[in-house]
């Protein structure tokens, strides 16, 4: 096993680092996503059981909202979302075509947006459209 950087000295590359080594979780072929690997969902399960029964005991319900929000929703969180803004990914079209010489898929330029959707899972302003 590799040796962990020292938690006191690095915190977030410490965590990583944990992660990886314990076979919880491992990088993904998408950039900034990773896998959560079986031991590491069964403790990510046991802890939303955890915290769902206590949600609940005080009297809240879930909701769940769209990963997808639409970019003039994501405009209104314009100071909010500065530090990492730049690292979202955009959705552009909503269909694939198979190519001319039909070796591949591509785009269909005739499937693009009305509206770019920017890939974001925690905006607070698809919530405040829904419940506001």
């Amino acid at each position: 096993m590799a040796k962990l950087t020292k938690r006191s000295e690095n915190y977030s590359q410490w965590y990583n680092e944990l992660v990886v080594q314990a076979d919880l979780a491992e990088q993904s072929a998408v950039r900034g996503c990773m896998v959560i690997k079986p031991y590491g969902y069964s403790i990510w399960e046991k802890m939303h059981d955890i915290l769902d029964k206590m949600f609940k005991e005080t009297g809240h319900t879930n909701a769940y909202f769209p990963l997808f929000i639409p970019k003039s929703f994501f405009s209104r969180e314009a100071d909010h979302v500065e530090g990492f803004a730049k690292e979202c990914a955009v959705v552009t079209h909503y269909r694939l075509r198979t190519n001319a010489d039909k070796t591949a898929v591509e785009v269909d330029p005739e499937a693009k947006l009305e509206e770019e959707l920017i890939v974001r899972p925690t905006s607070e302003t698809i919530i405040w459209n829904t419940l506001g």
